[in-house]
């Protein structure tokens, strides 16, 4: 992450971002989004805990990931929170 983007962040978002113990804790994975094709999936904490360690912010693990489809370095990921089935909310 950039230096500028990471002290604009501070500012706004003062707090940690959530880490790979964090998710252990809570029984989630970590869900990968591919920014250029869109393929999408769900990876083990337990992997990427041993890999890189439990204190390492689940943000950055784009950085490290390849889409398996297109081989893009463009991977955002995010906790993998459960899926319900439906709608949660309901906005406008």
């Amino acid at each position: 992450m950039g230096r500028f983007k990471e002290q604009e962040i501070q500012k706004t978002e003062p707090h940690q971002p959530v880490c790979l113990h964090h998710l252990a804790a809570q029984n989630l994975g970590v869900f990968c989004w591919c920014n250029r094709c869109s393929h999408n999936a769900d990876l083990p904490v337990d992997t990427l805990i041993e890999r890189l360690g439990p204190l390492f912010p689940v943000p950055e693990l784009g950085i490290y990931l390849r889409c398996s489809n297109c081989g893009a370095h463009d991977v955002a990921a995010r906790p993998a929170w459960p899926h319900y089935g439906g709608q949660i909310a309901r906005h406008g």
